[in-house]
């Protein structure tokens, strides 16, 4: 069932649980996905970067895909389809591919300039039903080309953004994109505590999942975390797990080589990863 995000966020914050974002790169990540959300009755957002967009061949076929998929697997819990550090022209493709939330990263721009786009696109969405996020400070790490060095937010900053209408907020807190160093401080509960206060109950996005230890994802949580993006993970257990079937000869043996059977054990891992990740995040069952 697409829906925008706003709904399963604002019950996320208030009931101190967190609705995981995982990234689709194909039919098989979609799939996943999908059934793990409708198994564990558990609401889920399916993030497409405008990397893996333009590898899908557009956000109209990724678009097109995911509502097919939804309608043929009788998917009945709610999942939004969501670009993830959307441009300002990434955001208006998607609209108009038929997304169902959209987040616009002006994190890079001035705060003037972040703001006043950032208005144009609330009110763009809003008119539309969908929902929308910004975000404030820098995800450290890289994300289809673009690089941050991890700046913590503002909240004076988070502040003025969140006063613009957007449905849930990513504010920058020490978190990277990717595998974490091993030299990594961990997340700052100071800034984040701090942006909490500002923002009052405006649900916080954290970027970055891949990494960060369960007990820091539960701290966060408890402190306004509602959303929770995973990416990298899915994409290690995947590789993982095709890397043992080759290894192993299967692709030799038969029709090993078949793309459904050659896939089938990353689709699993996909499945497995997430089905964890619910978990620990508190979704299951609140459907």
């Amino acid at each position: 069932m697409l829906v925008s995000a706003t709904e399963m966020l604002q019950k996320a914050r208030a009931g101190k649980y967190a609705v995981g974002q995982f990234n689709i790169n194909n039919l098989e990540w979609t799939k996943a996905i999908l059934l793990t959300a409708q198994e564990l009755n558990s609401p889920v957002i399916l993030g497409v970067s405008e990397g893996a967009g333009k590898y899908m061949t557009g956000f109209e076929t990724v678009a097109s895909m995911v509502k097919a998929m939804d309608k043929s697997l009788g998917i009945t819990v709610p999942v939004a389809l969501h670009l993830d550090h959307g441009s300002y022209d990434g955001c208006y493709k998607c609209i108009k591919a038929g997304f169902t939330s959209i987040m616009f990263d002006g994190s890079h721009f001035p705060i003037a300039e972040n703001v006043a786009k950032t208005t144009e696109l609330v009110n763009v969405a809003h008119q539309l039903g969908l929902s929308i996020e910004a975000e404030v400070g820098a995800i450290g790490g890289e994300e289809d080309g673009v690089v941050g060095k991890g700046e913590c937010a503002d909240p004076n900053e988070c502040k003025q953004i969140a006063d613009l209408g957007v449905d849930f907020l990513a504010a920058g807190i020490g978190n990277i994109h990717g595998v974490y160093p091993a030299n990594w401080e961990g997340l700052s509960f100071e800034t984040l505590e701090a942006v909490n206060k500002e923002v009052g109950e405006m649900p916080l996005v954290l970027h970055g999942g891949t990494g960060i230890p369960d007990d820091q994802i539960t701290k966060a949580i408890s402190l306004g975390v509602a959303k929770i993006n995973v990416n990298t993970e899915c994409q290690l257990v995947f590789a993982d797990a095709t890397r043992e079937y080759i290894e192993a000869g299967k692709d030799k043996q038969g029709k090993g080589f078949d793309p459904r059977k050659l896939l089938a054990p990353g689709f699993e891992a996909i499945k497995a990863k997430v089905k964890e990740k619910m978990e620990l995040f508190g979704s299951v069952d609140k459907a």
